[in-house]
């Protein structure tokens, strides 16, 4: 199919009809909004099923009866919202039923702005609800990728039985770039959907979902189970792209719009003579922890640039465990970091690790 210009919030609701997407329940809040808006659209036309619900917490339980029942099933918020949605999370990720949240991030703490932030990264990847879970997170940096990630969302909920979350800044559900979507996949009848889906009890035994287990050995019995599918998405899972990273001294580890920004960084770096790389996770649950690790063992220093006051970050420092230096660089609530913002830091810590300009 040839390349289309689209805006990267109508971009991800069609890939995500495109992927099979059979129901949407969501309420509107910028800079998500045109998400509902493609969607209250195309799914009435195809005959899928549309609601903007009363608020994020109905959203997120209407969304946790249709995934019961084995449909592909999404919603869609900005960060306040998201958080409204964080109990669903929990039950969702207990029953093992699949289903997709999209978050395009917002400023904040609070109401805050609609301007782009990574400031959710803490609520994606480490407090999503309550218990002992992880949710998958995709993260994309352009509008394609967004489109490729959307359609991959609905695989791996289904593959794993788990909840996936698609991060994005504001940024990247607000520009417009060309785009190739993918070919339109069919609807499964309900007849085609999986065994354990709650779809009428006729000629077998009744499907039970629930996320309650009373006594403690019955919820450590599932909690186990749960923690042995967090390892198989671990092993299986983890994405990254790396950019010049073969002779890099320096690593810069972004992701989302600053991963894309730091790819400028790069090129304008390898011009002064500063031999600079960068890994970019695509995924930061599972986050590429052990390649971090690699790559500590190659440079000098590594510095991370995020949209928040230091999230990943963090990660990354435990991934490095020591092996060299990790300094940060961040704008919050809005501001996106920009290349000769970026570029005197890495001087800095070029400075600070003993490296020599060619």
């Amino acid at each position: 199919m040839a390349k289309e210009l689209w805006e990267g919030n109508a971009a991800i609701a069609e890939a995500a009809i495109r992927a099979g997407l059979e129901a949407f329940f969501g309420y509107p809040i910028t800079p998500q909004t045109e998400v509902l808006e493609h969607f209250s659209k195309r799914l009435p036309e195809l005959g899928r099923v549309f609601l903007q619900a009363e608020s994020e917490v109905a959203s997120i339980n209407m969304v946790y009866g249709a995934a019961c029942a084995g449909a592909r099933v999404m919603t869609s918020s900005s960060s306040p919202g998201v958080s409204l949605m964080q109990e669903g999370f929990s039950y969702i990720a207990c029953s093992e039923v699949p289903a997709v949240v999209t978050n395009i991030m917002r400023g904040g703490p609070g109401l805050g702005n609609v301007q782009p932030a990574q400031g959710d990264y803490f609520q994606a990847v480490k407090s999503a609800g309550h218990g002992d879970f992880h949710m998958i997170v995709l993260a994309p940096s352009n509008v394609q990728e967004a489109i490729d990630l959307m359609v991959l969302a609905f695989d791996l909920a289904e593959k794993y039985r788990t909840i996936v979350m698609f991060v994005a800044d504001g940024s990247i559900g607000q520009m417009m770039e060309p785009a190739e979507m993918p070919p339109m996949r069919p609807v499964r009848p309900p007849e085609e959907r999986a065994e354990w889906a709650l779809t009428g009890a006729q000629g077998r035994k009744p499907n039970i979902i629930t996320s309650l287990y009373l006594g403690a050995e019955n919820m450590e019995r599932v909690n186990i189970r749960l923690q042995a599918k967090l390892r198989e998405i671990e092993k299986n899972e983890v994405r990254w792209k790396e950019y010049s990273t073969e002779d890099a001294d320096l690593l810069l580890v972004a992701f989302g719009t600053v991963g894309r920004v730091c790819q400028t960084v790069v090129r304008e770096a390898r011009e002064q003579g500063l031999k600079v790389g960068l890994l970019r996770p695509i995924t930061l649950w599972p986050f590429p922890g052990q390649r971090i690790a690699a790559l500590a063992e190659q440079v000098k220093g590594i510095l991370t640039v995020e949209m928040n006051a230091g999230q990943m970050v963090e990660d990354v420092r435990l991934a490095v465990e020591g092996r060299c230096p990790v300094r940060f660089y961040g704008r919050m609530g809005g501001p996106i970091p920009l290349p000769d913002e970026i570029l005197p830091e890495l001087e800095k810590l070029n400075a600070e690790v003993g490296g020599e300009e060619e």
